[in-house]
């Protein structure tokens, strides 16, 4: 068995960009998005058109939209947007936003 430092791993905590690419795999991408109070990221018709993203919440609170639908993501949520789906995110609270992302092929 192979040591901790032979493992290919980043801590999304040291991570401050508003998007940043974590790594990327053969099938699969990792990223974080941070997003300053008041900040979005992006027109809605972000989408991927042949990647679905997993979007954890890690902290603080934001609006979704996602296809015709819409509501808030709270610390702990986690939501599958669709290959195609036009999609934003909005940080209308007090605190920063920290998610996880996965896209499933590679977006980026």
């Amino acid at each position: 068995m192979g040591t901790d430092s032979d493992m290919q791993k980043h801590n999304v905590n040291s991570r401050q960009d508003f998007f940043a690419v974590l790594d990327t795999a053969h099938q699969t991408q990792t990223a974080v998005m941070t997003l300053k109070p008041g900040q979005e990221s992006g027109e809605k018709g972000n989408e991927h058109a042949q990647s679905d993203q997993v979007l954890y919440v890690i902290s603080g609170e934001l609006n979704a939209e996602i296809g015709s639908e819409s509501g808030t993501l709270r610390a702990g949520d986690v939501v599958i947007i669709p290959a195609g789906a036009p999609h934003r995110f909005r940080n209308s609270g007090e605190a920063t936003v920290q998610t996880l992302n996965v896209y499933a092929p590679p977006a980026y």
